[in-house]
């Protein structure tokens, strides 16, 4: 069973910056594929962001360019930095990891969730 929680979240006007973390229980956290899922109010959840094991990063185009995200393997942590922060990015972040291959993240699933971190950006 793997563990993880999320931190980080709060609330920015537009064009303003967070980061998001995600620590992860399970010391072979280098194995797994992790990302990110959102959910917007009233909506249902999207991945946004993919991380595989191999170090391939993969972006939805919605927050491509503006929400690098990086592991730190060593500590068994998840980061997610968002910039130019818009109202329509408003939501919970789901830090999410995949055993095994394939890495469905992006299409949000996943064999393990966090209990997710609100975002919050007005305009």
């Amino acid at each position: 069973q793997v563990q993880l929680v999320e931190s980080g979240g709060g609330s920015v006007q537009t064009g303003g910056s967070l980061r998001l973390s995600c620590a992860a229980s399970d010391g072979t956290f280098n194995g797994y594929c992790m990302g990110w899922v959102r959910q917007g109010p009233g909506k249902g959840r999207k991945g946004i962001a993919r991380l595989t094991k191999a170090g391939d990063t993969n972006y939805d185009a919605s927050v491509a360019g503006r929400f690098p995200s990086s592991r730190d393997n060593a500590k068994n942590t998840l980061h997610l930095h968002m910039h130019s922060l818009k109202p329509e990015d408003t939501g919970t972040y789901y830090c999410a990891a995949e055993l095994s291959p394939p890495c469905r993240v992006l299409a949000a699933e996943a064999d393990y969730w966090g209990q997710g971190t609100q975002v919050t950006v007005s305009s």
